[in-house]
């Protein structure tokens, strides 16, 4: 079951809540429903790799858990933030190195799709526990930098 609350007057921030599952294209379409066409396929990628996290690595597909996903939307920018209810993992661990623009091989999937997420959006925080993603993409201007969180950097 899908779960959907209406922003609150004078606000844009949007929920949408739903149990720990990997079908994610009806959730997948709300989500992109007002983003920008030229945007839409890889935005949909980085999404559904948060999604897949949050639903496979956070809750462990457990139906009894919930992904949530808090979402504010305008013509300039989307920003999503989603939580699921597991553990949460430490980000330190996990090494993205965004020197060169190839991914990790896929023998080595850990990290792969970190390296994504920094990759398609513009700013990705995760919080202190590790079970919150910050994710944001600016839509205005299409020469956009990514700005990347030195947090995934190796030393």
């Amino acid at each position: 079951m899908i779960a959907i609350s209406l922003p609150p007057p004078k606000s844009h921030w949007s929920t949408l809540s739903f149990a720990s599952t990997l079908y994610l294209c009806p959730i997948l379409d709300i989500l992109l429903e007002r983003i920008p066409e030229d945007w839409r396929y890889e935005v949909r990628l980085g999404l559904q790799e948060a999604l897949v996290n949050a639903a496979k690595h956070g809750n462990g597909t457990d139906p009894s858990k919930k992904v949530s996903v808090q979402f504010y939307m305008s013509s300039e920018q989307c920003s999503w933030i989603i939580t699921d209810q597991g553990d949460g993992f430490n980000k330190h661990d996990q090494c993205c190195s965004l020197d060169n623009e190839l991914l990790p091989p896929e023998e080595n999937e850990c990290g792969r799709g970190l390296c994504l997420l920094h990759s398609i959006f513009d700013q990705v925080h995760w919080s202190h526990k590790g079970n919150q993603l910050r994710l944001s993409k600016q839509f205005r201007n299409s020469t956009v930098m990514s700005v990347m969180s030195t947090d995934f950097l190796c030393p």
